[in-house]
């Protein structure tokens, strides 16, 4: 069920009161979110329901078993069971024709191959289930009852595209659930505004004005179009993940829940470490805890650093799916960062460790959410300059990590090596000042969308209190002209979601 349709509004206009007409009766409603959760990804094909209630159960199991038990090897053998059964499902459904296709093709074997339909949201719910196992394996939490981690891992806001909610996060809420207030309504009603926007609006137009023309046949564009196009995926991508997120994040505030932030204007870094601060935060944060971290980080001494750095991007790339360009993807951003930190250290220059993300996580979160105002410090993670020197280092900072992810989503968006080389050569080959596909429309677009991320967070903050104190009257006819709009600037029919496939 996509948000953005006339189906998700007829259900979440049933939910929303039942919701809060229920939200005394704590059990009843975990019984009635659970059962709207499943209905949410049984519309997409019922047979799945099976296998989410499948993780549900033998998660739970495990947790409460490693719980219970005193022995720290069969603790470990808990963990490495369950371990074992999540990835070898995800392995199953995402991987299966990518290896054994693979094997025949590399090795000459004629190993049996079936189509497999990917489960919606696979992924997320996956790492969730991972990570819930694993805080319960290292104390950081205790097992909560089978229905309360099931409501979790199944919360239907979140469950097919993220953000990645961690256990510790989304749990405590379950006992502390409140019915929204006008703060959180309001910025609630500005999230799923502005995602709806992002998605139907900006995302879609980007596709079908060059996006998909160019990485189809960038052959028959000019490399000033080719080069158009690349900025344009960049764009849409974001408009996209970051407008569903959006939507998440106010959903979620309806039913009286804070949800951690995914991304926070990622085309403003300075660095590729910056922008994996700011790009899919709840993603780099699961992975830095439970991949980084275990493999030693940066405490092995630089070169195990860098290794490390490698690694976890290459398995990040393969998260994404089971493509020779999805780890080409991976392994460039882990040479990035890896090349990065060599050369800050060979400057004698100190960055921040990747250990301080959480700080400056909460940082933005608290700005956001309107518990703190600093307006003489709009962007808590970016240096502020003060000489003209310092000026010109971070627009080069901002223009080079710009351009390096931008030759990222390249490999990310084709479909196979070959196609990414082809396309990036054509930016150069057939490089000209003459570009018939790039409409005035189109270049503002792409430049007002960059233009937009450089505002200060505390102006959007500002803007949310405004809308809070509207009258609810105001706000719905508000919320219904904004829909109104959406709907005449969109195309017909709407797009699944990119990362639904993940």
């Amino acid at each position: 069920m996509l948000f953005p349709t006339l189906y998700f509004a007829i259900f979440i206009a049933f939910v929303l009161p039942i919701s809060w007409l229920t939200r005394k009766r704590v059990g009843a409603w975990k019984v009635f979110i659970l059962a709207a959760s499943y209905l949410f990804y049984g519309w997409w094909d019922w047979r799945f329901l099976g296998l989410i209630i499948f993780a549900t159960v033998v998660n739970e199991v495990a947790a409460v078993g490693i719980h219970l038990n005193d022995d720290p090897t069969r603790k470990k053998w808990i963990l490495r069971a369950i371990l074992a059964v999540d990835l070898g499902l995800l392995g199953v459904f995402k991987y299966y024709g990518f290896f054994i296709g693979s094997l025949n093709d590399n090795i000459g074997l004629s190993l049996p191959l079936k189509e497999l339909i990917l489960p919606v949201g696979i992924s997320f719910f996956t790492f969730q289930a991972i990570s819930y196992v694993v805080d319960v394996y290292r104390e950081q939490i205790k097992p909560v009852p089978l229905l309360d981690f099931a409501v979790y891992l199944a919360f239907f806001p979140q469950l097919v595209a993220g953000p990645i909610v961690r256990s510790t996060e989304f749990l405590p809420q379950l006992r502390t659930r409140r019915p929204p207030g006008r703060a959180e309504a309001g910025r609630a009603a500005v999230l799923i505004a502005q995602g709806l926007f992002k998605k139907v609006v900006i995302s879609s137009y980007l596709a079908d004005a060059i996006v998909d023309d160019v990485f189809a046949t960038p052959g028959e564009h000019t490399g000033l179009e080719v080069l158009i196009g690349i900025y344009g995926y960049a764009i849409q991508i974001y408009a996209d993940f970051s407008g569903y997120t959006d939507i998440a994040i106010g959903l979620a505030l309806l039913l009286g829940f804070q949800f951690p932030l995914n991304f926070d204007r990622p085309y403003t870094s300075v660095s590729i470490q910056d922008f994996w601060r700011r790009w899919h935060m709840t993603l780099s944060r699961w992975l830095r805890d439970y991949l980084y971290f275990p493999l030693g980080g940066n405490r092995g001494g630089t070169l195990l650093t860098y290794r490390n750095l490698i690694i976890v991007m290459t398995l990040g790339g393969l998260w994404h799916g089971a493509s020779g360009t999805f780890v080409a993807w991976g392994v460039f951003h882990g040479l990035g960062l890896a090349i990065e930190r060599f050369v800050s250290e060979l400057r004698g220059e100190t960055d921040a460790p990747v250990e301080s993300a959480d700080i400056r996580i909460q940082e933005i979160a608290a700005l956001h959410a309107g518990t703190k105002l600093e307006p003489w410090r709009p962007d808590p993670t970016s240096p502020v300059p003060f000489s003209p020197l310092q000026v010109r280092k971070l627009w080069l900072g901002r223009i080079v990590t710009f351009h390096f992810v931008c030759v990222g989503w390249v490999l990310f968006r084709s479909e196979s090596l070959g196609e990414a080389g082809s396309l990036l050569a054509r930016v150069v080959s057939g490089f000209s000042l003459s570009a018939p596909a790039v409409t005035p429309l189109l270049l503002g677009t792409i430049v007002v969308a960059l233009a937009v991320q450089f505002i200060p967070p505390i102006y959007a903050r500002q803007g949310h209190a405004v809308v809070s104190r509207l009258s609810p009257t105001v706000q719905g006819l508000a919320m219904g002209v904004w829909i109104a709009l959406v709907v005449a600037l969109g195309p017909e029919g709407i797009a699944p979601f990119i990362y639904f496939q993940f």
